[in-house]
Protein backbone atom coordinates (compact mmCIF):
# COMPACT_ATOMS: atom_id res chain seq x y z
CA UNK A 1 0.00 0.00 0.00
CA UNK A 2 1.15 4.04 -0.81
CA UNK A 3 2.38 5.92 2.62
CA UNK A 4 -0.37 8.47 3.65
CA UNK A 5 0.43 11.86 2.42
CA UNK A 6 1.87 14.27 4.69
CA UNK A 7 1.38 17.44 4.93
CA UNK A 8 4.33 20.20 5.65
CA UNK A 9 4.97 22.66 8.02
CA UNK A 10 4.63 26.46 8.45
CA UNK A 11 7.77 27.65 10.27
CA UNK A 12 7.60 31.63 11.56
CA UNK A 13 11.21 32.62 12.03
CA UNK A 14 12.52 35.61 13.83
CA UNK A 15 15.27 37.53 12.43
CA UNK A 16 17.94 40.24 13.83
CA UNK A 17 16.79 43.72 13.95
CA UNK A 18 20.53 44.88 13.82
CA UNK A 19 23.00 42.73 15.21
CA UNK A 20 23.86 39.89 12.59
CA UNK A 21 24.98 37.90 15.80
CA UNK A 22 21.43 37.56 16.60
CA UNK A 23 19.95 34.73 14.14
CA UNK A 24 19.95 31.80 16.12
CA UNK A 25 21.71 28.27 14.67
CA UNK A 26 17.93 26.88 14.94
CA UNK A 27 16.62 29.54 12.54
CA UNK A 28 19.63 28.75 10.00
CA UNK A 29 18.67 25.39 9.81
CA UNK A 30 15.33 25.83 9.38
CA UNK A 31 15.69 28.61 6.66
CA UNK A 32 18.47 25.94 4.85
CA UNK A 33 16.04 23.04 4.65
CA UNK A 34 12.89 24.52 3.88
CA UNK A 35 11.36 24.02 0.24
CA UNK A 36 10.15 28.03 0.47
CA UNK A 37 11.11 30.86 2.09
CA UNK A 38 7.97 33.54 2.46
CA UNK A 39 9.51 36.93 3.13
CA UNK A 40 7.99 40.44 2.91
CA UNK A 41 10.64 42.16 1.19
CA UNK A 42 12.65 39.56 -1.04
CA UNK A 43 15.50 41.72 -1.69
CA UNK A 44 16.06 42.94 1.90
CA UNK A 45 16.02 38.94 2.56
CA UNK A 46 18.26 38.07 -0.10
CA UNK A 47 21.07 40.23 1.93
CA UNK A 48 20.04 38.26 4.75
CA UNK A 49 19.96 34.97 3.68
CA UNK A 50 23.38 35.50 1.31
CA UNK A 51 24.99 36.47 4.95
CA UNK A 52 24.28 33.17 6.27
CA UNK A 53 25.23 31.05 3.04
CA UNK A 54 21.40 30.22 2.47
CA UNK A 55 20.03 29.17 -1.13
CA UNK A 56 17.02 28.65 -0.35
CA UNK A 57 14.46 30.78 -2.77
CA UNK A 58 12.77 33.18 -1.66
CA UNK A 59 8.70 34.43 -2.47
CA UNK A 60 7.02 37.86 -1.49
CA UNK A 61 4.55 38.06 0.63
CA UNK A 62 3.18 41.49 1.77
CA UNK A 63 -0.32 43.35 2.35
CA UNK A 64 -0.46 44.04 -1.85
CA UNK A 65 -0.47 40.27 -2.51
CA UNK A 66 -1.06 38.13 0.58
CA UNK A 67 -5.00 37.62 -0.31
CA UNK A 68 -3.74 35.56 -4.06
CA UNK A 69 -0.80 34.45 -2.37
CA UNK A 70 -2.13 32.53 0.57
CA UNK A 71 -4.40 30.07 -1.00
CA UNK A 72 -0.54 28.91 -3.44
CA UNK A 73 0.95 28.60 -0.14
CA UNK A 74 -0.94 26.41 1.89
CA UNK A 75 -1.39 24.31 -1.04
CA UNK A 76 1.93 23.91 -1.39
CA UNK A 77 1.99 22.72 2.84
CA UNK A 78 -0.72 20.63 1.82
CA UNK A 79 1.40 18.56 -0.40
CA UNK A 80 3.74 18.48 1.78
CA UNK A 81 6.37 20.88 1.31
CA UNK A 82 7.81 22.89 4.26
CA UNK A 83 7.97 26.65 4.15
CA UNK A 84 9.51 29.69 6.13
CA UNK A 85 7.83 33.16 6.82
CA UNK A 86 10.08 36.05 8.09
CA UNK A 87 9.49 39.58 7.98
CA UNK A 88 11.82 42.33 7.14
CA UNK A 89 13.59 42.09 10.96
CA UNK A 90 12.55 40.85 14.31
CA UNK A 91 9.30 38.59 14.45
CA UNK A 92 6.82 38.34 11.93
CA UNK A 93 3.40 39.10 12.45
CA UNK A 94 3.80 41.64 15.17
CA UNK A 95 2.69 44.54 12.83
CA UNK A 96 4.19 42.89 9.69
CA UNK A 97 2.23 40.59 7.31
CA UNK A 98 1.67 36.80 8.32
CA UNK A 99 -1.65 36.57 10.51
CA UNK A 100 -3.64 35.86 6.99
CA UNK A 101 -1.25 32.58 6.31
CA UNK A 102 -0.92 31.52 9.57
CA UNK A 103 -4.78 31.26 10.11
CA UNK A 104 -5.40 29.61 6.49
CA UNK A 105 -2.77 27.48 7.65
CA UNK A 106 -4.04 26.70 11.09
CA UNK A 107 -7.90 26.13 9.23
CA UNK A 108 -6.52 23.63 6.62
CA UNK A 109 -4.68 21.49 9.24
CA UNK A 110 -0.85 22.60 8.89
CA UNK A 111 1.32 22.39 12.04
CA UNK A 112 2.60 26.38 12.63
CA UNK A 113 5.57 26.12 14.56
CA UNK A 114 7.38 29.18 15.91
CA UNK A 115 11.10 29.70 15.44
CA UNK A 116 12.03 32.50 18.27
CA UNK A 117 13.76 35.04 17.95
CA UNK A 118 14.55 38.82 18.37
CA UNK A 119 11.80 41.38 18.71
CA UNK A 120 12.20 44.78 18.67
CA UNK A 121 9.15 45.44 21.34
CA UNK A 122 10.97 42.79 23.80
CA UNK A 123 14.08 43.99 23.71
CA UNK A 124 13.13 47.50 24.02
CA UNK A 125 10.89 46.81 27.12
CA UNK A 126 13.26 44.27 28.89
CA UNK A 127 16.28 47.54 28.92
CA UNK A 128 14.16 50.07 29.58
CA UNK A 129 13.28 49.93 33.22
CA UNK A 130 9.31 50.11 32.91
CA UNK A 131 7.31 47.91 34.42
CA UNK A 132 6.91 45.04 31.97
CA UNK A 133 4.95 42.87 34.12
CA UNK A 134 1.36 43.82 32.20
CA UNK A 135 1.73 45.48 28.85
CA UNK A 136 -0.02 46.15 25.84
CA UNK A 137 1.41 46.47 22.38
CA UNK A 138 0.00 48.86 19.83
CA UNK A 139 1.77 48.56 17.04
CA UNK A 140 1.61 51.45 14.70
CA UNK A 141 -1.17 53.77 15.49
CA UNK A 142 -3.36 55.24 13.56
CA UNK A 143 -2.22 58.24 11.74
CA UNK A 144 -5.51 60.60 11.94
CA UNK A 145 -9.15 60.31 12.77
CA UNK A 146 -11.09 58.64 15.73
CA UNK A 147 -9.50 55.40 15.30
CA UNK A 148 -6.26 57.42 16.38
CA UNK A 149 -8.45 59.01 19.01
CA UNK A 150 -9.71 55.78 20.63
CA UNK A 151 -6.38 54.31 20.37
CA UNK A 152 -4.84 57.43 22.27
CA UNK A 153 -7.83 57.29 25.04
CA UNK A 154 -7.03 53.58 25.74
CA UNK A 155 -3.70 54.36 26.52
CA UNK A 156 -4.72 57.19 28.46
CA UNK A 157 -6.71 54.79 30.53
CA UNK A 158 -3.90 52.31 31.21
CA UNK A 159 -2.61 51.56 34.76
CA UNK A 160 0.30 49.43 32.83
CA UNK A 161 2.82 49.95 30.24
CA UNK A 162 2.04 51.12 26.82
CA UNK A 163 4.58 50.05 23.99
CA UNK A 164 4.46 51.67 20.26
CA UNK A 165 6.34 51.72 17.44
CA UNK A 166 7.10 55.16 15.63
CA UNK A 167 7.89 56.69 12.79
CA UNK A 168 10.82 58.53 13.66
CA UNK A 169 9.90 61.62 12.20
CA UNK A 170 6.78 61.69 13.93
CA UNK A 171 8.29 60.65 17.83
CA UNK A 172 8.00 64.16 19.03
CA UNK A 173 4.48 65.47 17.69
CA UNK A 174 2.39 61.47 19.07
CA UNK A 175 4.38 62.66 22.20
CA UNK A 176 2.93 65.52 22.43
CA UNK A 177 -0.84 64.73 21.65
CA UNK A 178 -0.16 62.23 24.68
CA UNK A 179 1.41 65.25 26.69
CA UNK A 180 -1.45 67.54 26.31
CA UNK A 181 -4.05 64.88 26.71
CA UNK A 182 -2.92 64.55 30.28
CA UNK A 183 0.21 62.27 30.56
CA UNK A 184 2.97 64.44 30.40
CA UNK A 185 4.57 63.41 33.53
CA UNK A 186 4.11 59.75 33.08
CA UNK A 187 7.75 57.95 32.75
CA UNK A 188 8.80 56.87 29.37
CA UNK A 189 11.27 55.94 27.31
CA UNK A 190 12.20 55.82 23.68
CA UNK A 191 14.13 53.00 22.08
CA UNK A 192 16.03 53.37 18.93
CA UNK A 193 18.15 51.29 16.61
CA UNK A 194 17.82 48.40 18.89
CA UNK A 195 21.41 46.34 19.06
CA UNK A 196 22.64 48.53 16.04
CA UNK A 197 25.93 50.79 16.34
CA UNK A 198 24.20 53.73 17.83
CA UNK A 199 21.40 51.69 20.29
CA UNK A 200 19.68 54.43 22.54
CA UNK A 201 17.62 54.57 25.44
CA UNK A 202 15.86 58.04 25.48
CA UNK A 203 14.62 58.27 29.55
CA UNK A 204 12.30 61.31 31.05
CA UNK A 205 8.64 62.18 30.90
CA UNK A 206 6.46 62.25 28.21
CA UNK A 207 6.76 66.04 28.19
CA UNK A 208 10.47 66.22 28.05
CA UNK A 209 10.58 63.46 25.42
CA UNK A 210 8.14 65.29 23.37
CA UNK A 211 10.02 68.21 23.65
CA UNK A 212 13.49 66.52 22.96
CA UNK A 213 11.73 64.90 19.92
CA UNK A 214 10.08 67.75 18.59
CA UNK A 215 13.80 70.02 18.47
CA UNK A 216 15.73 66.96 17.39
CA UNK A 217 13.64 64.29 15.55
CA UNK A 218 14.85 60.60 16.25
CA UNK A 219 16.47 58.52 13.64
CA UNK A 220 16.38 54.81 13.19
CA UNK A 221 13.55 52.69 14.44
CA UNK A 222 11.96 53.67 17.38
CA UNK A 223 9.95 51.91 19.91
CA UNK A 224 8.22 54.11 22.72
CA UNK A 225 7.26 52.99 25.62
CA UNK A 226 4.50 54.72 28.51
CA UNK A 227 4.28 53.64 32.16
CA UNK A 228 1.03 53.03 33.48
CA UNK A 229 -1.34 56.15 34.99
CA UNK A 230 -3.26 55.98 38.27
CA UNK A 231 -6.62 56.06 38.24
CA UNK A 232 -8.03 58.97 39.57
CA UNK A 233 -10.65 61.26 39.31
CA UNK A 234 -10.78 64.87 38.43
CA UNK A 235 -13.01 67.83 39.78
CA UNK A 236 -15.12 69.76 38.01
CA UNK A 237 -13.07 72.68 37.80
CA UNK A 238 -10.20 70.59 36.62
CA UNK A 239 -12.41 68.49 33.64
CA UNK A 240 -13.72 72.03 32.78
CA UNK A 241 -10.56 73.48 32.11
CA UNK A 242 -9.70 70.30 29.92
CA UNK A 243 -12.18 70.55 27.84
CA UNK A 244 -11.40 74.39 26.83
CA UNK A 245 -7.97 73.29 26.36
CA UNK A 246 -9.71 71.03 23.86
CA UNK A 247 -12.09 73.09 22.20
CA UNK A 248 -8.95 75.54 21.80
CA UNK A 249 -7.68 72.55 19.97
CA UNK A 250 -10.65 72.20 17.79
CA UNK A 251 -11.64 69.35 19.21
CA UNK A 252 -16.19 68.82 18.58
CA UNK A 253 -18.05 68.58 21.47
CA UNK A 254 -18.73 64.56 20.74
CA UNK A 255 -14.84 64.19 20.65
CA UNK A 256 -14.38 66.14 23.54
CA UNK A 257 -17.12 63.92 25.35
CA UNK A 258 -14.69 60.75 24.66
CA UNK A 259 -11.86 62.31 25.71
CA UNK A 260 -13.02 63.77 29.09
CA UNK A 261 -14.83 59.58 29.89
CA UNK A 262 -11.67 58.02 28.62
CA UNK A 263 -8.98 60.37 29.58
CA UNK A 264 -10.11 61.71 32.51
CA UNK A 265 -12.62 58.93 34.12
CA UNK A 266 -15.70 61.72 33.90
CA UNK A 267 -19.19 60.69 34.18
CA UNK A 268 -20.78 60.43 31.22
CA UNK A 269 -23.46 62.46 32.02
CA UNK A 270 -20.87 65.49 33.62
CA UNK A 271 -18.60 65.25 30.61
CA UNK A 272 -21.59 66.01 27.61
CA UNK A 273 -22.52 69.03 30.14
CA UNK A 274 -18.81 70.36 29.89
CA UNK A 275 -18.41 69.59 26.66
CA UNK A 276 -21.60 71.64 25.24
CA UNK A 277 -20.80 74.56 27.36
CA UNK A 278 -19.97 77.44 25.71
Amino acid sequence: MPEPETTGALYIVSTPIGNMGDMSFRAVEILSSAALVVAEDTRHSRRLLDHYQIATRCSPYHEHNEARETPRLVKRLQQGESLALITDAGTPLLSDPGSRLVAAAIEAGISVVPVPGASALLAALVASGIAGDQFTFFGFLPRKGKERLQALTEIMRMTHTAIIYESPLRVGATLHELADAGAGGRTAVVARELTKKFEEFARGTVAELAERFVETPARGEVVILISGGTLRRPDEDSLREASKRMRDQGLTPRERVERLTGEYGAARNLAYRLAHEE
